[in-house]
């Protein structure tokens, strides 16, 4: 039987393209970027054309994009180390604000920062997962340092206004970050016009390789942050560790394959579109909205249902997340699964707890609808035909489920 997989906020396929570009960097081209003989500095060249790939993405300088292990080590690394920076210098400023819906990366650096004398707001959001930007501007004072907020939610795929925060946070003077993991490739970022200050970003959510992420650093903050890993001084004196040069290249190569497919698409929508009858050629945003508002209208029709967070385009173009009544979202996914269909209850990163979502929780869901729930999130890949097989199995499982629960 052949899996269909709807768990994409959690990883991706690699790209084959960018698997082939990836191989000769473990064999042919191992040479190790800081060394100083050719076969070194040929790879040292490679990370340049890296960087400056994913800096034209978010419209940032390739000096300004350093090279991380993950999202997770950028996240901790952008907090940790304006943190203890500003802890070194005596500025005083030892207050972060960020959501209550962050990605537990952010959650946990946070409580962990708390502890080492940290003042941390947290922002509340509204039922779509929206945060209150009169709320945030309230919230800073003199002593705040940075404001963190995530870009497209993992669990319930909101995008955040970062144009508007950023607009604050410049008028306020204080540092912008923003975790755009999710969001990266799916929606337009532009570091300059959103007045970021820091953005992570990860490789393995747009069909590159896991193990690779990227911390961008404003050009005039890079020593205002305290680096986490001490060393060699690679990624500017930031990051020490030698390189995964070829995840590097990977993940250079997965925002290269949108930047190609993107162009294709504007040019053969602009020869199409004198023609009515012609074939439309549809970017992977445009084919993913597609499938996720084909599934979000079938799902609808299922009795006592509910979707959670926002809709069109303030929602991700691949997530779902929707509640059903009175039986186990672990339950729909057990059954899901045995039906060939791969999805989740919640974010991959979290769910070895038993915990309700504390992103559903943040929306105001009682725990009783938050266990109900399961997130359905669909790639480049997923097809038509996909989607329509699981519109024809759920219902059934829904049903079976209902009939056995306790509560009805």
């Amino acid at each position: 039987m052949k899996k269909i997989y709807l768990d994409n906020a959690a990883t991706t396929q690699v790209d084959p393209k960018v698997l082939d570009a990836m191989v000769p960097y473990f064999s042919e081209k191992f040479g190790n970027p800081s060394s100083q003989h050719s076969i070194g500095q040929e790879i040292d060249d490679v990370l340049v054309e890296c960087r400056g790939v994913i800096g034209d993405k978010i419209g940032a300088k390739g000096e300004e994009i350093i090279f991380t292990g993950s999202g997770t080590e950028a996240n901790n690394f952008v907090l940790k180390g304006l943190f203890f920076a500003n802890f070194k210098n005596g500025s005083g400023k030892n207050h972060i604000i960020t959501t209550k819906i962050e990605h537990d990366c952010i959650l946990n650096t946070c409580k962990w920062l708390e502890k080492q004398g940290a003042r941390v707001s947290y922002l509340n959001v509204d039922s779509e997962g929206f945060v209150d930007l009169e709320e945030l501007n309230s919230l800073i004072d003199d002593e705040t340092l940075v404001v963190s907020v995530i870009h497209g939610n993992n669990e319930v795929g909101v995008i955040q206004d970062l144009e508007a925060i950023g607009k604050i946070c410049k008028e306020k003077g204080v540092y912008f970050h923003s975790d755009a993991c999710q969001s990266f490739t799916k929606v337009d970022l532009n570091v300059g016009k959103m007045n970021l200050d820091f953005l992570t970003l990860n490789a393995h959510k747009i069909h590159g390789p896991k193990g690779v992420g990227v911390l961008y650093v404003s050009s005039k903050l890079k020593g205002k942050i305290e680096p986490l890993l001490h060393g060699g001084g690679q990624e500017f004196g930031l990051r020490s560790s030698t390189e995964n040069v070829s995840g590097i290249v990977g993940f250079a190569k997965a925002v290269e394959v949108v930047k190609v497919e993107d162009s294709k698409n504007r040019k053969l929508n602009s020869l199409t579109q004198k023609n009515k009858g012609s074939v439309h050629c549809f970017s992977d945003v445009d084919k993913m909205t597609k499938l996720r508002d084909r599934l979000i209208k079938g799902l609808l029709e299922i009795e006592n249902v509910r979707l959670n967070g926002a809709v069109g385009d303030d929602r991700l173009c691949n997530n779902v997340n929707i509640s059903f009544n009175n039986i186990e979202g672990e339950a729909i996914s057990g059954f899901l699964d045995l039906k060939g269909v791969a999805c989740s209850t919640g974010s991959a990163c979290s769910s070895n707890t038993l915990e309700p979502s504390h992103v559903l929780k943040a929306m105001g869901l009682k725990s009783g609808i938050i266990n109900t729930t399961i997130r359905m999130s669909i790639s480049k890949y997923n097809t038509p035909r996909e989607i329509d097989y699981v519109l024809k199995v759920l219902p059934g499982i829904v049903n079976k489920l209902r009939e056995m629960s306790p509560l009805k």
